[in-house]
């Protein structure tokens, strides 16, 4: 009889923690290792790679690409600085090599070994509830007082016939791609399809972006056209509200038709990618065992994070709200809060900023223009343009301005900006609203000349624009000219 030379299967073990973290991107680090230092027993459990979206998939490698195909435009748009513009030669094999280094270095900040060192017990496995309290994950089976769900999100496909017979990439294979794409159709305007864009344009490729809808519908018309013009003019083609009724081709050769107001029509590229938002990784958890509500295709939490089960938190993409990496880190400190410290801590409303690494970059945070009229009614809007600031004549960059709202009464509801460095110009903004700053603490900080920065201080000023010319204010200075 032969002998049986299977393995044997290993006995599931258990592992009692303080905390379990399902999902290792930007959020469950961040909590994991704040929650370690504090001297909790942590579990950090990942199916798939360590670092997440972001540093995978998402900021890092984008902004990367998008690093590259900017030295390759300030070749060709050096002559007005008296430097001759000249056509460089791109190696997109290169191009690839020092994206995955910028990855690899930044990579050892989410290993394993880092957060094995931390004392924290790394598990690499898929998780899945068994209960309200326990939680498998190969064959460990982990008892918490508290966990949570950080298990980020994945890229969502539209159902347009034949899409799923063709090749195509998302935003977490194109970083695989090493050779030249002479035209590159991006389904979806909104922010990863237009940097991606960019980038591949600005790396010799011919770009077309088709929405169904509108581009960078999210955003503020008002900006959101200054950066579309923008990149209309270096000449990304941009078609908006066209419905894609098949797509069909092979490697080299794809083929989508549409219809623009009822106009049939088609466009043929070698390659094409899909950028079309994303949804919750939680289909694989067994929710249900636990009693966690789902709303929607993402966890159903309340403004302190918490799920329909009191023990079990989630964060970042997994909550859907806005998928991004800085604000699954904001959520690990309103979850530690509230763990740790018991303290009734919340996600301040609209204390988020959001940017578009494009050039020009467009970024905001709190309300918008609209909101804020919907929600107070009479609102102030300050605007200052970038071709009135100093650094901007410099640099060859005037294209852009920034829009901050306020109440009447002068209390800061929101900001945007469009232009060079916007992503850095909002920062300040940030801060004002969670601290709950008025503009008048705008105007009273002294900037570096010439910087972008200064443009802050310019729109906060406008809103005292007016007081030269009040007549009441103009007598009292009269009458204290004649003192003494």
């Amino acid at each position: 009889m032969p002998k049986d030379t299977a393995e044997p299967v290993p006995e599931t073990q258990n592992i009692d923690a303080d905390i379990c973290v399902i999902g290792a991107g930007a959020g469950g680090t961040a909590l994991a290792a704040a929650a370690a230092a504090f001297g909790q027993r942590v579990v950090l459990i990942e199916k798939h790679k360590m670092g997440g979206d972001g540093l995978n998939y998402g900021g890092v490698p984008t902004n990367a690409l998008l690093a590259a195909a900017k030295r390759a435009q300030i070749m060709r748009m050096s002559t007005p600085f008296g430097i001759r513009g000249v056509e460089p030669l791109i190696d997109h094999a290169a191009v690839n090599r020092y994206i995955a280094d910028v990855v690899a270095r930044i990579a050892p900040n989410a290993s394993v070994e880092r957060f094995g060192g931390m004392g924290i017990r790394v598990i690499a496995a898929a998780a899945r509830f068994l209960d309200r309290t326990t939680v498998a994950a190969g064959e460990y089976r982990i008892s918490a007082r508290r966990f949570v769900i950080a298990t980020g999100s994945t890229p969502m496909i539209p159902a347009i016939p034949g899409l799923k017979d063709v090749p195509y990439f998302t935003n977490e294979t194109i970083f695989d791609n090493k050779d030249p794409i002479p035209h590159l159709i991006v389904i979806g305007a909104g922010t990863t399809g237009l940097e991606l864009a960019q980038a591949h344009l600005r790396l010799g490729s011919r770009v077309t972006v088709l929405d169904s809808a509108h581009a960078l519908a999210d955003e503020d018309p008002e900006l959101a056209v200054v950066l579309l013009t923008q990149l209309a003019e270096e000449g990304i083609a941009i078609r908006e509200g066209v419905r894609m009724t098949r797509v069909s081709g092979t490697t080299g050769k794809i083929v989508i038709e549409l219809e623009t107001d009822g106009e049939p029509d088609s466009i043929e590229g070698t390659a094409l990618l899909v950028t079309t938002g994303r949804k919750a990784n939680v289909a694989d958890l067994n929710l249900g065992a636990a009693a966690v509500k789902v709303s929607g295709n993402a966890v159903q939490v309340n403004s302190g994070l918490r799920t329909s089960n009191k023990r079990i938190y989630a964060i970042g993409d997994a909550t859907g709200n806005p998928r991004y990496a800085h604000v699954a880190g904001a959520h690990a400190d309103v979850v530690l809060r509230r763990i740790l410290f018991r303290l009734p801590a919340k996600l301040k409303p609209h204390a988020a900023p959001r940017a578009i690494f494009t050039e020009p970059a467009l970024a905001s945070v709190g309300l918008s223009e609209a909101e804020a009229r919907a929600k107070y009614g009479r609102v102030d809007v300050l605007r200052w343009p970038y071709h009135e600031n100093d650094r901007a004549q410099i640099e060859g960059k005037t294209e852009g301005h920034i829009k901050v709202i306020t109440t009447k009464r002068g209390r800061i509801l929101g900001a945007s900006a469009v232009g060079a460095e916007a992503e850095e110009i909002i920062q300040m903004w940030s801060l004002a609203l969670s601290q709950a700053l008025g503009i008048k603490a705008m105007t009273e900080w002294i900037s570096p000349y010439p910087t972008f920065s200064e443009i802050n201080k310019r729109a906060a000023i406008r809103y005292f624009a007016t007081m030269p010319s009040n007549p009441f204010l103009r007598k009292i200075i009269a009458l204290l000219a004649n003192v003494g």
